[in-house]
C-alpha cells in the first residue's frame, strides 16, 4: 500500500533543500575568497590538492649542477616531438650573424657583418650541440679572469692579441688579464684615467655602451664600480670575442655600427667607449657619431682612444700619414661641434666629450638651417630602420639649466624611482601609480620564484635574460652585483618600454623573438619569459621561440614562463621533448587564476659523440 505525502511536507522538504544549496553555495563562496586572499591556510591546501593532480609536474625538480647526469621525467602531457641533436658543426651557430651567409651581402658599410636570418625554410629544427667536454663555468668574479677552454675552444686570440694581454691560454683555461689594445697594462688603470675626468664613483655614471668591444675587459673591469656596459662587436676574423665576454660573465651581443641603428633607445647610455674599436667615425657624413647621439644621455660622455687622437706624436706607431690622422681627426672635431658636443678632456691618446644637457645651451642649434634634423616623429622606432646623416631630437626644455627628458637620480636610487619618461607622461597610457604597482607586483612574483628555485637570488644564475622585460620589474627585484639582466622589449610591444628600463640604470635591447638573438649559443644561465607566448601566439612558431630559447641556453640552466595555463601546456609538450624537465605551478593567488608558471631545467648533454648524430 502506497504511503501517501501531504503537499505541506513536500513544501518543507524544499524549503530545506533549497536552505542546504545557498548555505553551501555561501560556504565555497567564502573558502574561495579567503583562499584568494593568501590568508589563513586556503593557499596550503590549494597546493597540497594541486601536489596530487596533474597541474603539478617533477616535485623533485632539480636546479643542482650535475652536469652528465640525467634527471628522471613525469610528464603533464606527452611530448610533442622529440627534437634531435643538430650536426656538430653547429656548435656555435649564430643564425642571423651565420658566417656563409654573411658573406652573399655587400661589404660596404659593414653590411655583410649585420644581422641576415635565415628564410623560414632553412631554420634548424634540432638542439645545437654543446662541445665535447663543456663544464659550467666558472662561479663570479673568478669567471671574470678565467673561462674553461672546452667551453670556447679557440686560441687565435692568444696568438693576435698576445702583446695586449687580451687573453692568455693556460693549460685547460683561458686567463683574461685585464688588458686590452689601449690598455695593455690592465683596464683598472685605464679606468682610473677615465674616472679623473667623469664623475663614475657616485652613481651618476651607470649605463655605458662599448662599441667594438673586443673581449669586454673594459665592461668587465667597470662592473665593480656599479657600471653597467653593454658591450658589443660583430662575429668577425676576431673568433669567438663576444663569446668571450659572455662566457666570462659580462654583458655583451654580437653588433656591429654599419647601415642600420642600434638595437637601444634614445638617451639611453650615461657613457659611450672606443677604444681603438676601427669604426670610422668621420665618415659617411658623421653617420656614426649620430648615432651615438641619438642613444646617448643628455649630459652624457663619449669616450675616443686611440687613432686619431693625439696623432702629432703617434701617427708614426699607426703606421699612417700625418695628413691623413689630421684630416679624421678634424673632421670629428667637425662632426662633434654639429652635435653640440663639449670637448671636455684630452690626454695621451685619449679624448672625452660631453653632450650638452639641452638644445638651449647649444648655441649652434638655434640657427637650425645648419643642422639636419631627423624628422622621425618616434625616436625609438629603430628595428632594422637605415641611419640617416641627421641628428635625433631631444625633447624641449623651459630652462637652459633643465636637463632634456627630465634629470635622473644616481644610482642606485633611480632602481626603483619613477623613470622621468614615465613621470613627463612619454609613455602613453603608463602612470607614476601604474609603474609602482607594477613594481609591487615583480616583487612578489619573484618572492613566490625563489621559494621554488631556491638558486634564484644567489648567484648561481650570472647571465639572465627577461624575453619580455616590460618595465625592467624582474630585473630590479633581482638587481645584485652577482648577476646581471638583458632586459628585452619585444619590437611587436604596445608600448616602448626600453628607454624607462634604461633610466632605472638596468640594460636591455629591442628584439623580435621570431628571429634569432644575437649572441652565440650558451651565453645565459637563466631565462625568464612572461606572457611571452600568447604576445607571439599569431606572430610565428611557438617551436621557433623555444628552439632559440634552448640554444642560448647552458646546460643545466633554468628557465622561468608565466603565461595562460593552456598556453603553457603546449609549452610543456615542446619543452619536454628539448630533453627540458619541467614543472607547472600555480599562481601566487591560488589555483583558480588561469595564469600558471613553467619552471625548467636543461639537461645536460654534449657533442662530440653517438648521442649527438647529425639532424642538419
Amino acid at each position: 500500500m502506497a504511503v501517501k505525502v501531504s503537499s505541506a511536507d513536500n513544501r518543507t522538504r524544499s524549503t530545506v533543500s533549497l536552505c542546504i544549496v545557498i548555505g553551501m553555495c555561501c560556504f565555497f563562496y567564502i573558502l574561495g575568497a579567503w583562499q584568494k586572499s593568501g590568508f589563513g591556510k586556503g593557499d596550503s591546501i590549494a597546493l597540497e590538492i594541486t601536489k596530487r593532480t596533474d597541474c603539478t609536474i617533477l616535485p623533485n625538480l632539480s636546479f643542482d649542477t650535475h652536469h652528465s647526469k640525467k634527471a628522471s621525467s613525469g610528464d603533464l602531457v606527452s611530448p610533442v616531438k622529440k627534437f634531435k641533436p643538430c650536426a656538430d658543426r653547429y656548435t656555435d651557430y649564430t643564425p642571423c650573424q651565420d658566417q656563409n651567409r654573411a658573406m652573399k651581402f655587400p661589404r660596404e658599410n659593414m653590411n655583410y657583418r649585420e644581422r641576415h636570418c635565415p628564410p623560414q625554410k632553412e631554420k634548424l629544427r634540432c638542439l645545437i650541440p654543446p662541445p665535447k667536454g663543456y663544464v659550467a663555468p666558472f662561479p663570479w668574479p673568478k669567471s671574470r679572469d678565467y673561462v674553461p677552454f672546452a667551453n670556447c675552444p679557440y686560441k687565435s686570440l692568444t696568438v693576435e692579441k698576445a702583446i695586449q694581454n687580451w687573453v692568455q691560454y693556460e693549460g685547460n683555461v683561458f686567463r683574461f688579464p685585464g688588458g686590452g689594445t689601449q690598455f695593455p697594462q690592465g683596464a683598472d688603470k685605464y679606468i682610473d684615467q677615465l674616472a679623473s675626468v667623469i664623475p663614475i664613483a657616485n652613481g651618476t655614471v651607470r649605463t655605458a655602451l662599448d662599441t667594438g668591444c673586443g673581449v669586454a675587459s673594459w665592461g668587465a673591469y667597470l662592473l665593480k664600480r656599479n657600471v653597467l656596459a653593454m658591450s658589443f662587436a660583430p662575429r668577425d676574423s676576431h673568433e669567438a670575442q663576444v663569446q668571450f665576454a659572455l662566457e666570462r660573465g659580462v654583458p655583451a651581443v654580437i653588433g656591429v655600427l654599419g647601415t642600420v641603428k642600434l638595437p637601444y633607445p634614445s638617451r639611453a647610455f650615461d657613457m659611450a667607449h672606443c677604444s681603438r674599436c676601427l669604426i670610422p667615425w668621420g665618415s659617411n657624413g658623421g653617420i656614426y657619431m649620430m648615432e651615438v647621439d641619438r642613444v646617448l644621455r643628455p649630459g652624457g660622455y663619449w669616450v675616443l682612444s686611440g687613432p686619431p687622437i693625439n696623432w702629432k706624436v703617434n701617427y708614426k706607431g699607426w703606421q699612417r700619414t700625418k695628413k691623413d690622422l689630421e684630416a679624421e681627426q678634424n673632421k670629428i672635431e667637425e662632426i662633434a661641434d654639429l652635435l653640440c658636443w663639449e670637448k671636455v678632456s684630452e690626454k695621451g691618446e685619449m679624448a672625452i666629450w660631453r653632450k650638452r644637457l639641452n638644445t638651449e645651451s647649444c648655441p649652434s642649434r638655434q640657427d637650425e638651417s645648419s643642422v639636419q634634423m631627423c624628422d622621425s616623429t618616434n625616436t625609438d622606432d629603430i628595428w632594422y630602420k637605415k641611419m640617416k646623416p641627421c641628428v635625433t631630437p631631444i625633447p624641449d626644455v623651459n630652462d637652459p639649466s633643465e636637463v632634456a627628458g627630465g634629470a635622473i637620480k644616481p644610482f642606485p636610487s633611480r632602481l626603483n624611482a619613477v623613470p622621468p619618461r614615465i613621470a613627463n607622461g612619454l609613455i602613453p597610457g603608463v602612470s607614476s601609480r601604474a609603474y609602482q604597482k607594477d613594481n609591487k607586483m615583480w616583487k612578489k612574483h619573484v618572492k613566490a620564484y625563489s621559494s621554488v628555485n631556491k638558486y634564484l637570488l644567489t648567484g648561481r644564475y650570472r647571465n639572465i635574460m627577461d624575453m619580455n622585460a616590460g618595465f625592467g620589474g624582474f630585473a630590479a627585484a633581482i638587481e645584485s652585483q652577482r648577476s646581471w639582466v638583458m632586459n628585452v622589449v619585444p619590437t611587436i610591444s604596445k608600448i616602448s618600454t626600453l628607454g624607462a628600463i634604461y633610466e632605472r640604470g638596468l640594460i636591455g635591447i629591442y628584439h623580435d623573438w621570431c628571429e634569432a638573438f644575437s649572441t652565440y649559443p650558451r651565453t645565459y644561465d637563466l631565462i625568464h619569459a612572461s606572457g611571452l607566448f600568447t604576445m607571439y601566439k599569431t606572430k610565428c612558431s611557438m617551436e621557433d621561440i623555444l628552439l632559440e630559447m634552448d640554444r642560448i641556453l647552458r646546460p643545466e640552466g633554468a628557465v622561468i614562463m608565466r603565461d595562460d595555463v593552456d598556453v603553457l601546456t603546449k609549452v610543456n609538450g615542446l619543452a619536454l621533448g628539448m630533453k627540458w624537465s619541467t614543472r607547472m605551478v600555480d599562481h601566487e593567488d591560488g589555483p583558480m587564476v588561469r595564469e600558471k608558471v613553467l619552471y625548467a631545467v636543461k639537461q645536460y648533454w654534449a657533442g662530440g659523440n653517438q648521442t649527438a648524430a647529425a639532424a642538419a
